[in-house]
């Protein structure tokens, strides 16, 4: 062969590989990548494994509708298999590498510290979808779920009152980690607040993944013959199954002392018999049961997609809070950019002040022009023999979150945030 001939063949090989990377660079700029940084494997992935698929059927719907700016979205889904560290690792390659515009993902709050330096080194941003302990307000986050005066001092307030069985007594139960040791100091001071002393507060911490709650419901029953006991439940992950498992094998009723979970929803009751569990308590901002259109929009939506997509028991998928927290948020986040017209993370979050949705819960949610919240409705659900709740309590109309709570010192100059 001819040096001619093979310099031709160089140079012609040369173009296609150009030609080729001009297409593709041209293809992603067509595209607005979004990250997804939820658990799909560990003990988070019970919960976290259908906020991927509720932000792969809301990004759907947008590309839809034509997109954002013109431009379809583009999904970029990671699994940091509920582990925290891994978290970081995984957000650092979504915005540094993959080149997301914003980020969808996180559940638990040490997931969230995690990441936290992650998006502020790199100025990008995180939409978190899930219920927490507050003491924080970030540049790079929105909070698209609710903040202890939007859910845990509510719950505690109702288990208090003639309609939630007077309680006098409060098990604090958790995981160990910072969302349950941060909500019930909240609560504790809150208690003491109402006059209710240290001794009628029990304070319990499991490890994540943890299975043997025998002892520990045992302990519950005991300490609720010292007067009317309420259990506020903020355990995380599949712990709850066993947990729920061992209150049905205990005989402890609803009647006898009433569970507030404030991290089991729809998703982690599919599969336990909620047969012995009647009666006991979650509190959130959403439950698939309300009526009105837009949710019946949702649930159809949702469970259209999940059959086209042949996801795992499709027939009996549900929707629950975080769910929703993470369509709106999406939606929200859309709406901003095509308001900025641009993705750039500071006109976006400029953008984002204000931004509103009309939600599956039935209230319209805002997010607040100063702390990065939304403003939400709080409802209480009793839970039902099908493993859904009947609304039992809920706010009239949404209310403002507030970050830093007023029952913990040194947040008194931080109230109007």
């Amino acid at each position: 062969m001819s040096r001619r001939i093979i310099l031709k063949a160089a140079a012609a090989g040369a173009l296609a590989l150009a030609t080729s990377t001009y297409m593709q660079a041209a293809l992603a700029a067509d595209t607005i990548k979004v990250g997804i940084l939820h658990s799909l494997s560990g003990t988070m992935a019970i919960s976290e494994t259908s906020l991927k698929d509720v932000a792969l059927m809301t990004i759907a719907e947008i590309n839809a509708k034509g997109g954002v700016l013109g431009k379809k979205l583009e999904a970029v889904v990671v699994d940091p298999a509920s582990n925290w560290p891994l978290f970081a690792e995984k957000a650092r390659q979504l915005v540094a590498q993959d080149k997301v515009a914003v980020v969808f993902g996180c559940w638990t709050s040490v997931s969230r510290k995690s990441v936290l330096p992650v998006f502020k080194e790199l100025n990008s941003l995180l939409f978190y979808p899930v219920q927490y302990e507050g003491e924080e307000l970030e540049k790079n986050v929105f909070y698209t779920g609710a903040a202890p005066n939007q859910q845990a001092i509510p719950a505690v307030e109702y288990l208090m009152s003639t309609d939630g069985g007077g309680a006098k007594r409060f098990v604090l139960l958790g995981t160990d980690y910072v969302y349950p040791r941060t909500t019930n100091k909240i609560l504790r001071a809150f208690l003491k607040s109402k006059g209710v002393k240290d001794s009628d507060i029990s304070e319990v911490y499991t490890p994540f993944g943890h299975a043997d709650y025998q002892t520990i419901v045992a302990n519950i029953k005991k300490f609720s013959t010292g007067g009317k006991t309420a259990v506020i439940s903020t355990i995380n992950g599949d712990s709850n199954v066993p947990f729920y498992k061992e209150l049905g094998n205990a005989g402890l009723k609803a009647t006898d002392v009433p569970v507030v979970a404030f991290s089991v929803g729809e998703e982690e009751l599919r599969g336990i018999d909620t047969k012995p569990l009647l009666g006991h308590l979650a509190a959130w901002n959403y439950f698939e049961s309300v009526k009105n259109p837009v949710n019946t929009a949702f649930i159809k939506q949702w469970k259209a997609y999940a059959v086209a997509q042949k996801l795992p028991n499709a027939g009996s998928v549900v929707t629950n809070d975080p769910m929703e927290a993470t369509y709106v948020g999406i939606h929200m986040w859309a709406q901003a950019v095509e308001k900025a017209k641009s993705t750039d993370t500071d006109k976006v979050i400029a953008a984002m002040a204000g931004q509103s949705v009309k939600a599956p819960s039935g209230f319209t949610l805002t997010m607040d022009a100063t702390n990065h919240h939304l403003h939400k409705p709080v409802m209480i659900g009793e839970i039902k023999a099908d493993g859904q709740f009947n609304v039992v309590w809920k706010t009239k109309e949404p209310i403002r979150a507030q970050p830093w709570s007023p029952y913990i010192k040194g947040n008194e100059g931080k109230q109007k945030l």
